[in-house]
This record gives C-alpha cells, structure tokens and sequence, in this order.
C-alpha cells in the first residue's frame, strides 16, 4: 500500500489538511491536550490497577487460609489463632483503604478540569481513563464486600469456637466437681444410733449442700450458656446439646438424692426419737416402780394411789410406746439396717418387760386394796397399829396376850383369828413387792453397767483408729506429698495427748471397770481409785482451742481426706478429736443414772463420792479453759496455788488512797471484772470478746490487778444487797465491793473464801504451835503450879478461830494474815501490809495479830 507524503513549510498549511480542533496549541489548534499529563495518568492507571490485582490476590490468599485454617482444641490457642487472623485481617483492611484513596485520587485528578470549569469537556483519553478508573474501585469495592462477609463468618466461627472451648473446659472442671460432690455425698449412708448422732449427721449434710451449693450453682449457670449458644445458631449444636442435658440431669439428680438422703435421715430421726421417747418411757416406768415406798402401799388408801399412778402412767403410753414392731420395720423399712433393727427389738423387749412388771405391781397392789376393803373387827386397842406396822410379830403377840385374858369372849377370839390370818397374807404380799422392786433395780444397775462398759470400748476403739489412722500417718513417708507445710510437726498441737488418754483407757480403766459387771453398784470404787488418772483430760482440753484453730486452717487438707477415706469413716477428723470431751462428760451422767438405782446398796456412798469427784474434774477444766485465756500477767500462774472459783462480777471500789471524785465515780458506776480465785491470790481480770469461730471465739481476760490472800478479809453482806460482798484488803484500805448475778453464786464465793483463810489462819496455828512445842522442849521443866501459857494461848486461838469461822459474828468479817513483803500490781505499785494497830481498832482478827499477842505473852 502506498501512502503519499506531503511536505509543509508552515503551520498554516497543516491547518489546510488537519482541523483546527484536532490539533493541540503547540500546534495552533484548539485540542487541550497535554502528552505528560497523559503519561502521568496512563501510569498511575496502570498502577492503580496492578494494586488491585494484587489486593485481590492477597484477599484471595487470606481467604483461602483462613478456610483451611484447623480450628484449636484449647481455649488459648483459640483465643491466640482469632488474634493472629484479627491482626492480619487489619493489614489488609489497611492495604485495601489505600488502594481505594489511590483510586480516588486518580480518578479526582482526571476530574480536575471540569471542576475547575464546568463548561470544560473531557477528551475521549480522559473519559477512558475515567472509564477505567472507576472500574477498577468498583472491582475494589466487590472484592471488600465479599472479604468482609467472609470475615464476618471467619470471626463468628472463631469466636464461637472459643466459646465452644470456654463451655468445654468450664463442663470438664463443674462435671468433676459435681463427680466429687456426688461421691461425698454417696458417703452419708449412716442414718445414725441416736437423735444427737442423726441431728449431728444432718448438720453436716446441710454444710455439705451449703458447700456445694457454688458448684451447683455454676452447673445451672454453665446449662443456661450452653441453651443460649444452642439458640444463638452455634455451630456446635451436637456438641454443646448433650453436654447441657448432662449438666441438667447432674444437677437434678444431685438434688433428687439430697432430698433423698435428708428424707432418710430426717427418717431415722423420727424412729430414733421414737425409740429415745420409748426408752426414757420405760424408764420413767421403772423408777415410778422403784419410787414407790411399799410402806405406804400395806394401807387401802396407798394402794389405790399407787395403782392410781400406776393407770395414770400407762394411760400415757399411747404416745410414747411401740405398739408393733412389724408395723415400725415396714413403716421405716427404707432405713433399717441389722444394727437398727437389733436395737428396736431390744426397746420393744424393755417395754415388755417393764409392762409385765407393771402387771405384777398392778396384781400386788390389787391384792392388797382388795384385802384391806374386807370389814375387820378389831380385837386389841388401835389395831391398825399392827396393821401398818412394819414389824408385825410383836402386834401379835399384844393381840395374843388380850385374847388369852379374855379367853370367854370367842367371837373375838375368831376376830384376832382371821386378821392374823390377813396379817401373813399381807406380810407375803409385801415380801414379794420388795423382792420385785430389788429385781427391777438390779436390772437397772444391770443396764448402766453394761452401756458404761459397751461405749468404753466402743470410745477405745475409735481413739485408737484415729491415733493409727491418722496421728501415724502423718509420719508416714508415703503420705508426706499430701501433708500441707503448715501441718509438718504439729503433730502434738492437732492430737494432743490423745496417745496418753488411749493408753490409760484400753491398759487400765476399761479391764477395771470389766471386774465390776456382776456388781455394778460398787463401779464407783473404780472412778475413785483413778480419780487422779482422769487428770490428764484437763491438759487435752487447755490445748483443744489449739488444735481446733489447727484443724480449720487445714481441714480441706487433701492428706486427712485420703485417711478419711482409708478409714472408711462418714464424719471428718475434728469429730473423733472431740470424742475424750464428751466422754468426760458423759461418766457423770452414767454415775448419777447408778446412783438413782443404788440407794440403798453397799456402793452408795463411794457413787456419790465418785459422781462429786468427776463433776470437780469438770469444773477443773472448764476453769483451766477460761485460766489459760488470761493475758498480761507477768508472773507463773502455776505459783499462785490450785484454781478454785472462776466468774464474771460487777465491782465497785471505795479506797482510803485516791481522789474523791475518783472515788465518788467508782461508787456509782461499777466495773465489770471476772475474777479467778487461787488459794494464794485473788485475780482481777478485764473479759474481752473475740470474734471467729469455735473455740477463737472463747473469750480472753486482760488481767489488771491481784491480791494476796495472806493479806485478804471479806465481809459476807455489804449495802443491805444479798447479791454483794466485800472483798478488803490492808485493813480496809482497798476495798472492793463485789455483785454476783445471783445470791447462790454469792454464797458460794464467800464460802470458798472462808476456807482459804481458814485453812491458813489453821496452818498458822500449827507452825506456832510447833514452835511453842520446840521452846518447851528446849526449857527447864516448870513447876506445876505455874499457869501454863499454852493453855491461855489454846483459849485465845479457840476464840479467835470462832471468830474467824463464825458468819454470824460482827459485820459478818473474816481476814487472814498481813503479808510480810510487799505485792505488786499491774501498774507495779507497791500496797504497804497490814498495820496491826488498824486490825485490832476496827475489832477484826488477822494472824499477825495473833503471833505479836503470843510473843507477849
């Protein structure tokens, strides 16, 4: 093809071949046209559109690893992979904005000259370059639209995956806590051998559910997330529905058989305290049979009131006995268990038997009524004498005596014959009556022996299965990972002498009182021969508020639940570590249960003895516990004597030394001390209430001041109060007046102080009589008509020890000697002795006193 060439010489002459408007201005057309301009927009087009490709391929790689991403089986790794995806899902977001601003400020600047003026047309390039432009942020918008919907559900599954592995975790940790609360409480299978056994089991179910009352709780919480995941469209439907029905079933069932297991409990404790109210009703039966004074029973009028009580006592069996066994083994038939059983035979037994011997006492007591309404013609003056007489011969024989005087007279003669014959008959009856009384007693006795000796061994047995099961344990070295650091050595703190009491028992005490079951009214013998064995309950009860303080700091201690479970025991440690205080305690209610049915027997007097000396050991401890709570004092407690009396009292003080007004004020508004009594010292202390738990919570006593007794005098009414007392001390120059809560708590201070200051004012006595007996012997023998000194001194010390004694005496006072060092108090002040000058002017008696008269003389 040939093309023709034209050569010009001038614009002009192009402007003859091209038109004007399609020619630039270099060109002397009117066409706006600009080649770098072009070239500028041409590039970044070009650009602009190489960054979109690229976008949209970073977009498309993103996606396509996120899809093939595998979802993590842990809650961290989860929550790790959603921010990892998070922070690369930004840096898209960021690299996608600016390829759109890039985008737009193309397309902006290809704009430019129709905004700058409106009238300006674009050429065919720029509406191409505008063209493409917006095609390719169109493309770019398709491309983030359709990332973000897939990020939207890219994060939503991430999300609910990491809510699928939170519910998963938190199931596993509430699922095994459920497991653990479900196996304790598998473990109250014991319905208990009595009311407090059941009430205490009761108590513990209750703290149980109250413990696990959270783990319940985040169950049901767990449940209603999971039910709501389910209805939010989780993706894990499957996975999440059974796991919610399991929590429901777990939390149901764990409340169905807690139910179950207080139903039965709450069973039993209605058959115990049937079986206790039997029991106590036979009881009661029998010491009404034992009660009943067969003297009074030979009369008319005695036996019908004693059958009258009789009937009136059986008519209140109704509510109180078993009527049927069969009917108690069907009714509580979900509880009863071999032990359980045996025990409710033997409450039915001891009705029987205490209503058969109702029977016999009913049949006696009838006989004699029915004998006594017979019409009997007397034969002697007042022959109801004999009739009630205990002793009868000696009436038969006064009888005798009239009838052979009057020997004409046969129709009394018949008389005296037929009431001698009513006399034996009664004397028969009433044989048998004691004799069955003193059966019933001795199967009493019989009874209280046998339940002492039974929970003896009973108690041996568990101090040793808790000595072996758990004091040997924890230096076992097998078990050493499972004992907490705060629990090594404490050994002593937890059990304390525990060992020392199974010993005593299970060596000695238990083999003794075995000797005494065929005759169980002399066991009091056995308390009083170790009396001063029994001593060692007071060390283990001054460390009980140690040991139980010890106990609850490590109680969930994973160590005392692996020997509870080896032991196979229902009740936790600080149960049996309380067994030696109940058991101190219930020897006096044994002792009291003998005494009532020992009267009359050999052994009374060594129960009584017995039951004073234990119920002294209780007051022992219970004052050595609040003893050991005292703080601030800076001597040895020990020094200061025997602990005698401890309580709480209202003191006002009225000293000679001190400000009035001070004085004034202390008149009127008392003090509230509680106040320990030493046979050397009287102790004043402040009580101060702690706040915790168990024995934290036991009281402590801030000790203020302390008087010697050698320097003490009392005054048993003070004001005209029966409640008060004084409490002197240096001739009155302190006084403190003392107001018991009641006048018997009073008397009895007063009365115990009166023997401490006797017994010195006593011993006093005897040193200065040994001295006079060393100066005698030491002497020329005196003549005999000389007047013995000794025996106006035995004269004095008898009046003065009158005196002393003597409540009735003026002002009601007793003293004891000054002191001969000086004391000192909580403030170290120094209280100056006695002046005898003061004791004698106010007519009181102190030892000094004494000893300066008999050194004059």
């Amino acid at each position: 093809m040939k093309v023709p060439i034209i050569m010009l010489g001038s614009v002009t002459e192009l402007h003859g071949y091209i038109d004007k408007t399609q020619l630039t201005e270099d060109l002397g057309g009117t066409l706006d046209y600009c080649h770098n301009r072009w070239l500028s927009h041409r590039t970044a087009i070009e650009s602009f559109a190489l960054m979109v490709k690229q976008t949209a391929q970073m977009l498309q790689s993103f996606g396509t690893e996120l899809a093939e991403t595998e979802l993590p089986n842990d809650v961290q790794s989860t929550s790790s992979l959603l921010a990892a995806h998070s922070e690369k899902k930004d840096k898209m977001k960021e690299d996608l904005r600016l390829a759109l601003k890039q985008g737009h400020d193309i397309l902006e600047s290809n704009r430019k000259p129709v905004a700058e003026n409106p009238d300006y047309k674009l050429n065919q390039d720029q509406l191409d370059n505008q063209t493409t432009v917006e095609r390719l942020l169109a493309q770019l918008d398709e491309t983030e639209i359709a990332f973000d919907e897939f990020w939207a559900k890219h994060q939503q599954k991430l999300e609910q995956c990491v809510q699928l592995r939170n519910f998963e975790q938190t199931f596993r940790e509430v699922k095994a806590a459920l497991s653990i609360a479900s196996e304790r409480l598998s473990a109250f299978t014991d319905v208990g051998n009595s009311v407090s056994h059941v009430e205490h089991i009761l108590k513990d179910l209750a703290n149980f559910e109250e413990k696990s009352h959270e783990s319940l709780g985040k169950a049901r919480v767990l449940a209603s997330q999971g039910d709501q995941l389910v209805q939010n469209n989780h993706y894990a439907v499957d996975s999440i529905l059974p796991k919610c029905n399991e929590l429901h079933h777990l939390c149901d069932a764990f409340a169905t058989e807690t139910e179950k297991r207080r139903g039965l409990l709450n069973k039993s404790l209605e058959l115990h305290s049937l079986l206790e109210k039997s029991m106590r009703w036979c009881d009661e039966g029998i010491y009404l049979l034992a009660s009943q004074p067969v003297d009074k029973c030979q009369s008319q009028d005695g036996a019908e009131s004693a059958l009258q009580e009789i009937e009136k006592f059986l008519d209140t069996g109704a509510d109180n006995k078993i009527k049927e066994p069969n009917k108690v083994y069907q009714l509580y038939e979900p509880i009863l268990n071999q032990d359980l059983m045996e025990h409710v035979q033997k409450v039915f037994q001891k009705q029987e038997s205490m209503e058969e011997m109702f029977q016999k006492r009913q049949v006696s007591l009838k006989k004699l009524a029915a004998k006594q309404t017979r019409p009997v013609q007397p034969v002697a003056p007042r022959p109801e004498v004999f009739v009630k007489s205990p002793c009868v011969s000696p009436g038969l024989r006064r009888g005798s005596d009239y009838v052979s005087n009057t020997e004409d007279n046969m129709l009394r003669r018949m008389n005296y014959r037929r009431l001698k014959n009513e006399m034996s008959e009664i004397r028969q009856s009433r044989g048998g009556s004691v004799m069955d009384d003193e059966e019933n007693l001795a199967v009493l006795r019989s009874h209280v022996i046998n339940e002492l000796i039974e929970t003896e061994r009973a108690y041996v047995e568990e101090l040793l299965c808790v000595l072996e099961g758990y004091a040997s344990e924890m230096d076992n070295p097998l078990m050493m990972h499972l004992i907490s650091p705060g629990l090594l050595n404490k050994k002593d703190i937890l059990f304390g002498n525990m060992e020392e009491i199974y010993h005593f028992h299970n060596r000695i005490f238990l083999k003794e009182l075995e000797n005494y079951i065929e005759y169980p009214e002399l066991v009091g013998r056995c308390f009083l021969e170790r009396m001063e064995d029994f001593q060692i309950y007071e060390k283990y009860c001054q460390n009980k508020p140690r040991s139980e303080s010890l106990w609850r700091q490590f109680s969930d201690s994973a160590f005392f639940q692996e020997c509870q479970r080896k032991l196979d025991h229902k009740l936790s440690l600080d149960s049996y570590l309380l067994k030696p205080v109940q058991r101190i305690t219930k020897y006096q209610l044994l002792l009291k249960e003998m005494l009532k049915y020992s009267k009359n027997c050999e052994g009374a007097e060594d129960l009584q003895e017995a039951l004073t000396s234990i119920l002294g050991i209780l007051k022992a401890v219970n004052d050595s516990m609040h003893q050991i709570a005292i703080t601030g004092y800076d001597g040895n407690l020990n020094e200061l004597g025997k602990l005698l009396m401890q309580g709480s009292f209202s003191v006002w003080t009225d000293h000679k030394k001190g400000h009035s007004k001070v004085k004034d004020l202390a008149r009127f508004k008392p003090m509230q001390r509680h106040l320990f009594l030493h046979e050397k010292a009287v102790l004043f202390c402040k009580k101060r209430e702690e706040n915790g738990e168990g024995y934290e919570k036991a009281p402590s006593y801030s000790y203020k001041h302390s008087l010697n007794m050698t320097a003490v005098g009392i005054t048993e009414n003070a004001k005209g109060d029966s409640k008060k007392f004084e409490i002197w001390y240096n001739a009155r120059e302190e006084v403190y007046i003392i107001q018991a809560p009641t006048p018997e708590i009073k008397a009895t201070w007063v009365n115990e102080i009166r023997k401490v200051l006797t017994s010195q004012l006593q011993a006093c006595r005897e040193a200065s009589q040994h001295r006079t007996l060393e100066q005698t012997h030491s002497l020329p023998v005196p003549a005999p008509t000389c007047t013995s000194p000794s025996r106006n001194q035995g004269r004095t010390v008898k009046k003065v020890e009158e005196r002393k004694t003597d409540p009735t005496s003026p002002e009601g006072c007793v003293t004891s000697v000054a002191p001969k060092y000086p004391e000192k108090g909580k403030d170290d002040t120094v209280i100056s002795s006695t002046s005898e000058c003061s004791a004698l002017s106010k007519k009181r008696f102190t030892l000094q006193g004494f000893t300066n008269l008999k050194s004059q003389k």
